[in-house]
């Protein structure tokens, strides 16, 4: 296959039961447990109405402005999949709008992260269908290609391989490496656990915040 017009068909997946474990799971636990620097860029925003992303990345690079491996990518989905779209963080034309949202949908595809623009907020807004974008633009598409399917992508700095656990919320998307993910879930449950207390020391009055002048003065502060 020439390098730019790339299919990869066999990329690993996710098993269903794995992914089923991170839909409660924040995705700023998430962040945080990977210190920080492995989640998607601020760029990328949730352009629905709040419904929860959990599945598996099936990743396209794409020319800035082209849908055509986008096209491609809703038809060789399987259910459950995230079509990840490494587009530039162009957003000179949308990259999908409501009639490729509907098709996906119908095809069991769990949802859309794009480092690109969209366009027909409006319907998109309204709905619980994940869809992650960098912006919006009225402009289409062309659909020339070139695009590739199924390799390594970065969107909003963050490196997303096929088979990656996505997971968005209304923060925004995280990408989990399958390799990490038990890790990871016994992590983000100690910060669960450790919130969950906080939360209830905040509510009877009992929190201490001696750690904060502890810091400042470890840093020199002795005011």
């Amino acid at each position: 296959m020439p390098i730019g017009f790339r299919i990869v068909t066999d990329a690993p997946r996710a098993p269903d039961a794995l992914m089923d474990r991170f839909a409660e799971v924040p995705a700023a636990h998430l962040s945080d447990s990977m210190n920080r620097l492995f989640a998607g860029g601020a760029t990328l925003r949730p352009m629905h109405r709040g419904g929860k992303l959990v599945g598996n990345a099936l990743t396209v690079r794409t020319r800035p402005g082209d849908n055509l491996m986008v096209h491609k990518a809703i038809d060789v989905a399987k259910p459950r999949d995230v079509i990840v779209v490494d587009a530039g963080g162009e957003l000179a034309q949308a990259i999908i709008g409501e009639l490729m949202m509907r098709h996906a949908e119908k095809r069991g595809v769990a949802g859309f992260v794009i480092d690109g623009a969209i366009r027909d907020l409006g319907t998109i807004a309204a709905e619980r269908y994940p869809v992650y974008a960098a912006g919006v633009t009225h402009r289409g598409p062309y659909k020339d290609g070139p695009g590739e399917l199924n390799v390594p992508v970065t969107i909003g700095g963050m490196l997303v391989s096929p088979g990656d656990i996505v997971v968005g919320d209304e923060d925004g998307v995280v990408c989990v490496p399958q390799a990490e993910a038990e890790a990871l879930l016994a992590q983000t449950a100690a910060i669960r656990q450790r919130e969950d207390r906080t939360m209830r020391e905040i509510l009877d009055g009992t929190v201490d915040r001696s750690w904060v002048d502890a810091q400042l003065k470890a840093r020199g502060f002795s005011g």
